[in-house]
């Protein structure tokens, strides 16, 4: 029974791939077109929103939004939000309508087709390079100029201890927002690590909740309030995650 269960669980992250692939494929001449230039950018996110929903209905999860704040589709945003698994991408698409771009490792740059138009579509940072690092302000910077969100997980990466709740956030995000004075978005994913872990042989389909929480204005913020708001933010999808636990 046991190996049945590998089998599956194996077959099943291969599927997760071919979802990725198929509708890229599909789409490959449209979506050339729209990355070749700047303006192009909305029309490719309205077909990267297609292709997460794709895969995720084609997964099998199912998602239930919660919101408490409703987001005004002029604004720019630094939306930040928990991150437990590769999901997380085609759910953060999936939920939030207004475009944005990604501030993402590099390492999902060498992923087969995904990764062509990933690193000509999002911000990519090798955190282990400062000069990266340092980069990444710039190219935000343009973006936010052009009437752009950025979407920016501030753990850094997913927590090698799948145990950790909520790993400590870094500064990027909350040092570009009070550059910007752009509110900041907090997003919690409650299901994402139980359905769709980096564990192989692990998780399922099934519901997928999220939490849209109220903006945090950094309006009139500077440099000072910095690691306050980082600290609240964080407080806040913690918090969420503690009551969503209880839920289960």
């Amino acid at each position: 029974m046991k190996s049945i269960k590998i089998i599956l669980w194996i077959l099943w992250r291969i599927w997760f791939y071919i979802l990725m692939a198929v509708p890229i494929l599909a789409f490959f001449p449209i979506l050339i077109l729209t990355i070749l230039s700047e303006k192009g950018y909305p029309y490719f996110f309205k077909i990267a929103r297609i292709w997460a929903k794709f895969i995720l209905l084609g997964m099998g999860f199912h998602y239930k939004v919660e919101r408490e704040e409703s987001i005004d589709p002029k604004k720019s945003y630094m939306i930040v939000a928990n991150h437990t698994s590769m999901t997380d991408i085609m759910l953060m698409l999936a939920v939030v309508k207004n475009p944005f771009v990604f501030v993402g490792k590099q390492e999902l740059a060498k992923i087969p087709i995904f990764g062509f138009f990933y690193k000509r579509t999002c911000i990519l940072v090798d955190r282990k390079n400062s000069q990266s690092r340092m980069a990444v302000f710039t190219k935000a910077h343009k973006r936010i100029e052009r009437g752009l969100s950025v979407c920016i997980f501030p753990e850094g990466g997913v927590p090698d201890d799948e145990s950790v709740i909520l790993d400590h956030f870094k500064e990027g995000a909350f040092k570009l927002a009070v550059q910007h004075q752009i509110p900041i978005l907090p997003i919690t994913f409650a299901d994402n690590k139980k359905r769709f872990p980096y564990t192989i042989f692990a998780g399922s389909p099934g519901i997928m909740r999220v939490k849209i929480h109220k903006l945090v204005e950094t309006k009139g913020k500077d440099e000072s309030d910095r690691k306050e708001i980082r600290e609240a933010v964080r407080n806040t999808i913690y918090n969420q995650l503690l009551i969503f636990e209880k839920q289960t």
